[in-house]
């Protein structure tokens, strides 16, 4: 291209890419977030969830052999049957059934994308995300629904050593650990079963818990075998104890005798997880200071911030044993209707500049 004479040249950095403009955006791509989804996309809304991680991503990261405390038709979302070998469905079961609702409703899923926050008011918010290559993005949208649960936010033992590569806060499978000396932290669901499944594939197991016993909430089949296995020795149990402090080759517990150091090749904290309360009070989502629930709209799910609402377990806030999927899908009927409600109060779609 000739330049002309006197002419200035001017360097410009264009965005990643340009703003996309939708109706709603949807964080998080889990069983609620989908069910959100699937309403809003029946009711003839433009929608699209992201994920910073895969498509339900927090089931993925469940134990490989999880079977859920629950029947198949109570995990169903969107009308669509959900089947299963056995009484209750497994983890894979759950992935493909999952995936299957996702590619019939053609659901908008931007895998691997981050949320990184989100500006504007209601009617007019500006999404910001950035993709697994680091790219940044913006999308324009009516409404935000948060679904990003609570799985990815441990709770953290706060003790010297929790940052060893031997430390996890989360259990898989139990194949690696054959032959090693392991430490289960926690008394609940969790914990049981990665004691139990580790026992089995011939770890050395001991099970350190805070409480005087194991939680009485624990699944009826497994709470008597980990109590059998304690009980005669083939997991050491240590209660009313918790640990003081991680090495690389060993543990120390405190305990009503007093320090007990152990040798130790791997930590498995199943302590807990919670929400990321920190991204939501950045984004006026707040908390009750006596209930720790967020304040929002028990009927619609709206939160005190216009146009932002909450699915899931965020709707419990800190009480996350009150929602699961059984319930959680629901919430997506509740927030749909009052979207479609707002923006389609004519029966069709309102013309709104973005």
């Amino acid at each position: 291209m000739d330049i002309p004479p006197g002419a200035i040249i001017v360097n410009v950095t264009l965005p990643d890419s340009l703003p996309d403009a939708v109706d709603v955006v949807i964080v998080g791509a889990g069983p609620t977030g989908l069910a959100c989804g699937l309403e809003l996309k029946r009711r003839g809304l433009r929608v699209v969830l992201f994920d910073k991680g895969c498509l339900t991503n927090s089931l993925y990261n469940y134990p490989t052999n999880m079977v859920f405390f629950t029947t198949p038709e109570l995990l169903e979302i969107g009308g669509l049957p959900m089947t299963s070998m056995g009484e209750k469905p497994v983890r894979v079961e759950a992935l493909k059934y999952y995936r299957r609702v996702a590619e019939h409703y053609g659901l908008e899923i931007r895998q691997y994308e981050r949320v990184v926050g989100f500006t504007g008011e209601d009617g007019r918010f500006t999404v910001s995300t950035a993709d697994r290559l680091g790219r940044k993005h913006e999308t324009q949208a009516r409404k935000v629904i948060l679904s990003t649960g609570y799985y990815d936010k441990p709770n953290y033992l706060n003790v010297h050593g929790e940052g060893l590569p031997k430390v996890h806060h989360y259990y898989r499978e139990p194949y690696p650990y054959f032959d090693h000396d392991v430490l289960v932290v926690g008394g609940k669901n969790s914990a049981a079963i990665a004691a139990l499944e580790l026992f089995w594939t011939g770890a050395r197991v001991t099970l350190v818990h805070r409480q005087a016993q194991l939680h009485d909430n624990i699944k009826y089949w497994i709470k008597p075998n980990i109590e059998n296995r304690i009980r005669v020795g083939e997991v050491r149990g240590y209660f009313n104890s918790s640990v003081q402090r991680i090495d690389p080759e060993t543990v120390t517990l405190r305990t009503p005798e007093g320090e007990v150091l152990l040798k130790n090749d791997f930590v498995f904290a199943m302590t807990g997880y919670h929400p990321d309360t920190e991204f939501l009070e950045q984004h006026g989502i707040y908390f009750d200071e006596e209930t720790r629930r967020p304040r929002l709209n028990s009927e619609t799910l709206e939160s005190e911030r216009p146009g932002v609402y909450l699915a899931g377990v965020l709707v419990a806030g800190m009480h996350t044993n009150e929602v699961f999927i059984e319930n959680g899908r629901f919430h997506g009927g509740q927030i749909a209707a009052d979207i479609e409600r707002l923006l389609r109060p004519c029966g069709k779609i309102c013309a709104k500049e973005m």
